[in-house]
């Protein structure tokens, strides 16, 4: 019997796959059998030979992205083989592709975000935005953080926050003196929206409530566009702006990673990378070996 064919009829009929989807499958297969040994039928082959192919085309410069969709192919054809009792065991199974690379987060230089929070507006609404995004550059919360902070939560006079971070754990964080100011701001006009009785949440909705995820990212996506940035501002741009600003000041990956939240340092050490990027630059713009030539 004709697998490949029966598996084309599965896919397209039973699954209801898009033909483009189909297509992308059965190419996997076929550039499977290509380099497999010819004595070796795909419909017979072993772990260690998937794992040949893999390793073939690895060598030939695939990426692991292109890699992860020819396993993808293999272990659900092998699936349907066994599922067919064609098979004992699926070859495929257990095996994994190379990780993909993780996107480098994007932040925002230090001109940028100045322009950003260079919000002349005294209404109370434009008050607690720019509270907002003072304090997500100045401490480096997570939105989630952020939107659950209380009045409590603030002590001005020792310019400090309390977050109650991922799994609860607690950590207590500086605010600079740009978002002190930007939080006293704001809270003289706080009242105008304490309408709600005992709503603690220090930043609140014109509802009187306490503001949302979704509101939160809303307003800044307004403020990036008002302020013509250029760019989607968003709260874990302005995270990864303190991150990556605080890294390349301070050198002190350590600290970096206390101030986030992280509990690994290598979830911190992501920045190492966008910190190199600046260095580079530098590098490019200083040496004199470097310049490239106009």
């Amino acid at each position: 019997m004709d697998w490949q064919h029966a598996y084309k009829q599965y896919l397209e009929s039973e699954r209801q796959l898009s033909s483009y989807t189909v297509r992308n499958y059965l190419f996997e297969l076929e550039r499977a059998r290509e380099i497999l040994p010819e004595s070796v039928l795909l419909e017979q082959a072993s772990r260690h030979d998937i794992q040949g192919v893999i390793a073939k085309l690895h060598r030939k410069g695939l990426n692991p992205r292109s890699l992860s969709l020819c396993l993808s192919a293999l272990k659900q054809y092998f699936a349907f083989l066994l599922k067919r009792e064609q098979i004992s065991v699926n070859p495929a199974d257990d095996l994994s592709a190379p990780k993909q690379a993780k996107p480098l987060p994007k932040n925002m230089d230090v001109d940028a975000v100045s322009h950003l929070l260079d919000i002349d507006q005294d209404d109370p609404l434009a008050l607690r935005d720019k509270a907002i995004m003072e304090l997500f550059y100045s401490s480096g919360l997570r939105l989630a953080e952020l939107a659950a902070l209380d009045c409590g939560d603030i002590d001005l006079s020792a310019c400090e926050v309390k977050v109650q971070g991922k799994g609860d754990k607690q950590r207590l964080l500086p605010i600079g003196s740009k978002a002190i100011s930007a939080i006293k701001a704001w809270l003289t006009s706080r009242g105008l929206l304490a309408v709600v009785e005992g709503e603690n949440a220090l930043f609140l909705s014109q509802k009187g409530t306490r503001l949302s995820h979704r509101s939160i990212q809303a307003r800044m996506k307004k403020w990036g566009q008002e302020q013509a940035l250029g760019v989607k501002v968003h709260p874990h741009k302005l995270r990864h702006s303190f991150a990556t600003h605080m890294l390349e000041s301070s050198q002190d990956l350590r600290a970096v990673q206390e101030l986030l939240g992280h509990e690994n340092l290598s979830t911190t050490q992501v920045y190492t990378s966008l910190d190199f990027q600046h260095l580079a630059k530098v590098y490019d713009g200083a040496h004199p070996r470097a310049r490239k030539r106009k």
